[in-house]
């Protein structure tokens, strides 16, 4: 969609391609030093989200997102992606930006418009007429090559996303955190980067229970056999790769069944089994167990901890605005001790993401517990750790609104912050998804290239 007026023009390439691709936007025709607004428009699943930026005009007339910095507007970083990550709610609008439907592509409208009568005063003049240029530009989820399958076997519940071509693929295991359902979205992405993808539900999905309470290992468990003996992964096992209360699972999983899964890439993960927290059954409360394995309740943090006297997920404060429950609740050594994941046991890469600003919970020390006691035990594979200064725990994927930071938790209805600047959010996000696209496809062929041994980063 494309309309001009005037000899105002904006571009952007690609108009359409996967969400994880980075756009290249300008604006040509303005007159120098001129200010010239852009501003995007998104319909998403509750309504539209906006954001809008102004600019300065060069000397030639042109205004190029990539490199130059708005003067006004929702962002003030020189990012050809910032009218997409820096987007909040219009009136009116709910819900979250993550997107539900993978075949519906995302369509953002960009319209760019000059102020009229701005322009360099020391010059004579009108200043800038009034123009304006319009595009659309189209993020699917799924590409048109890849194969979407629903997953009812087994006793699964999932979807399947499998690349083009002759595999075998490098296959993942994702995993959603204490929202539950299914991440479709990340599965679909990941597919569109040569990796197979099974985005597999546990609770909040068709068949399942609506809480995480006492969710069975055993059924995991089922799942990597499922991958191994049914799919044809590259490497004879699948990655598994969730986020959050699903990272936590991500290295419980690969301490529980360490010969079944090939590598582990936790987002925001935890290092110790907590009880089920704000996706709890109401019926056995926040401090209630989360897993089970053989039928028996594992250990977990909040079992009657001698060290925490209150708790974050009832909506009143803490006693202090210095407390947090995840530091008292290591005061109580002995249950710190059986409930923390023995990772040791796993012998195979490992890739940690986590925000330094986290505020649900330190996925910034959880990950160095976990990357810290395998170095301690001799771990000989890979261990990277992605450690982001400005991000919080809504590490998604590349390139959606990173604004939301303050949140309503989907199952209990609490209040909580995710932590992290929208900014920080969004190059989390986006530089993320490019390592872990890279981690997994070494891992499923280390003779593909040399793999670092161990490496932190952090943005």
């Amino acid at each position: 969609m494309s309309r001009s007026v005037e000899s105002l023009t904006l571009s952007v390439t690609p108009e359409t391609g996967p969400l994880w691709e980075r756009r290249s936007i300008t604006v040509a025709g303005a007159l120098p030093g001129s200010l010239v607004t852009v501003r995007a428009v998104t319909a998403r699943d509750g309504g539209d989200w906006a954001a809008q930026a102004t600019y300065l005009a060069d000397r030639a007339g042109i205004v190029d997102l990539g490199t130059q910095a708005p003067v006004s507007g929702d962002y003030r970083v020189a990012d050809s992606m910032g009218l997409f990550w820096s987007q909040r709610r219009e009136a009116g609008t709910t819900g979250s930006a993550e997107p539900s439907d993978v075949e519906r592509p995302v369509s953002t409208v960009l319209t760019a418009w000059t102020e009229p009568g701005t322009g360099h005063l020391d010059v004579p003049g009108e200043g800038a007429p009034a123009a304006q240029d319009v595009r659309e530009v189209t993020q699917w989820l799924r590409g048109a090559d890849v194969e979407r399958t629903e997953i009812r076997t087994h006793g699964l519940v999932g979807t399947l996303f499998r690349p083009a071509g002759d595999g075998p693929f490098p296959t993942v295991i994702v995993l959603n955190g204490s929202g539950g359902g299914i991440n479709e979205a990340r599965a679909a992405q990941y597919a569109s980067r040569g990796i197979q993808a099974l985005a597999l539900g546990y609770f909040r999905a068709p068949g399942l229970s609506d809480h995480i309470s006492r969710t069975p290992l055993e059924y995991f468990e089922s799942a990597l056999r499922y991958v191994s003996s049914n799919l044809d992964p590259k490497g004879g096992r699948a990655i598994v790769s969730g986020q959050s209360r699903g990272g936590e699972l991500s290295v419980l999983l690969a301490a529980t069944y360490p010969d079944l899964i090939l590598g582990i890439a936790p987002f925001v993960p935890g290092a110790f089994a907590f009880g089920a927290q704000g996706a709890a059954d109401p019926a056995e409360g926040w401090s209630g167990p989360t897993w089970t394995l053989h039928g028996e309740p594992l250990e977990h943090l909040w079992h009657d901890n001698a060290g925490v006297t209150w708790q974050p997920w009832n909506d009143e404060p803490p006693p202090t605005r210095h407390r947090d429950v995840y530091v008292d609740g290591l005061h109580d050594r002995g249950l710190a001790r059986a409930s923390r994941i023995p990772i040791e046991r796993f012998r195979g890469p490992v890739a940690c993401i986590s925000g330094l600003d986290d505020r649900a919970w330190p996925s910034s020390m959880a990950s160095r517990i976990v990357l810290d006691t395998l170095e301690r035990h001799r771990h000989a594979a890979e261990r990277l750790h992605l450690d982001y200064e400005e991000a919080g725990h809504g590490i998604a994927l590349p390139h959606l609104p990173s604004t939301d930071i303050e949140r309503v938790h989907p199952v209990s209805g609490v209040h909580y912050s995710n932590g992290g600047t929208p900014r920080g959010n969004a190059v989390a996000s986006a530089h993320s998804f490019e390592q872990v696209c890279a981690f997994i496809h070494r891992t499923a062929d280390p003779t593909a290239g040399d793999a670092p041994h161990s490496h932190e980063e952090g943005r």
